[in-house]
């Protein structure tokens, strides 16, 4: 399909979620994507695999990357497209097709910008982590993602969500003592012991921390619990399985040390973590962005991949068109009337114009 940038970012949208690009299967709308933006004479384009980078090179003194992903989680029933009055239903539409569409539309009408721009469309976001095309990018072509400033364009009901936080999981191991049932004086049941873990759990006060004037609450929660060996075995080991939400005022060794400290005197070990993303609010750009959308910010309680921005020394925030408690549902569903306010703000902030 070749997509058509003259049309607005409702017609766009709807053009890009009936590519179906399921994660894996983005070869498609990264092809057309491609396309339509080496017929752009101002950008310079490069692709690796199924991401696509597009820059400006305006000697600006300062860039902004705008990033959006590709990828959609598997149809439910839900394509192609169907439009019901301001309403457009189909899978991607929230997340984050629209994103992508505003994208587009920018990249196809803003020529001559007050910061030179960086559009990054990427696969497998919605997978797991090492498939991420960003995060390959961070690591085989961070060049491309130069950037004083970023906008992450994933769902956040047109909402300002600065930066992110860090999330980290990590097993919190009881011991015991294996004997018999029927002789359980014998030995030492670590499911019982495992009971201190939840005790710490239940008593811990999480932190509001206020980051860049943005106000995070931190979180640690058991999501997994598992222990035993047999019927008529006391088990001799019980693990809890943590995770733990941190503000972006800790990077992942502070919040690992943090952890220590909570559960000493029990075995931990950390199977899964990912750093956090300052918001960077005090930058002139971040200022400029606020002021031309015209919402106040607030942080993002999740991860988001402003996070693999952070890697780079980017600040960055999210912000789309997508309501969010709408992502990966069969009903999934965008307002266009949000998606062409969201092009309409960020015109005005990338020129200035109202």
């Amino acid at each position: 399909m070749r997509l058509d940038l003259s049309r607005d970012a409702a017609h766009l949208t709807a053009q890009l979620v009936d590519i179906e690009s399921v994660s894996g299967g983005e070869q498609a709308i990264a092809d057309a994507v491609e396309q339509a933006l080496l017929e752009l004479p101002h950008l310079a384009v490069d692709r690796t695999g199924n991401t696509v980078v597009a820059r400006t090179r305006l000697g600006r003194a300062q860039r902004v990357v705008l990033a959006g992903h590709l990828d959609t989680v598997p149809v439910a029933d839900n394509l192609p497209s169907r439009l019901e009055g301001d309403r457009l239903y189909g899978c991607g539409t929230t997340d984050m097709k629209s994103g992508v569409a505003v994208q587009l539309r920018i990249a196809a009408t803003v020529t001559q910008p007050l910061h030179d721009l960086t559009f990054v469309f990427y696969d497998c976001e919605e997978v797991d982590a090492e498939r991420n095309g960003l995060r390959r990018l961070v690591g085989t072509h961070p060049d491309w993602l130069r950037g004083d400033f970023a906008v992450l364009l994933e769902p956040t009901g047109a909402m300002i969500e600065g930066g992110c936080q860090g999330t980290l999981r990590a097993e919190v191991r009881a011991r015991g003592e294996r004997a018999h049932s029927a002789r359980s004086w014998m030995g030492r049941n670590a499911i019982h012991e495992a009971g201190a873990i939840l005790d710490v759990l239940r008593a811990y006060e999480p932190r509001r921390p206020d980051v860049d004037g943005l106000q995070y609450h931190e979180g640690l929660n058991a999501v997994f619990i598992s222990g035993g060996v047999a019927g008529n075995v006391i088990p001799d080991e019980c693990v809890v399985t943590v995770n733990h939400r941190f503000a972006p005022d800790r990077d992942t060794a502070q919040a690992e040390a943090h952890l220590r400290e909570v559960f000493e005197g029990f075995e931990l070990t950390v199977v899964d973590s990912a750093p956090p993303a300052r918001p960077g609010l005090h930058l002139p750009a971040a200022a400029d962005f606020i002021a031309a959308i015209g919402t106040p910010p607030r942080a993002k309680l999740g991860w988001t991949d402003v996070a693999r921005m952070a890697e780079l020394g980017i600040p960055a925030v999210n912000y789309g068109p997508g309501e969010p408690t709408l992502a990966h549902t069969r009903d999934e569903h965008v307002e266009l009337r949000a998606v062409a306010e969201c092009e309409q703000r960020m015109r005005a902030w990338l020129t200035a114009s109202p």
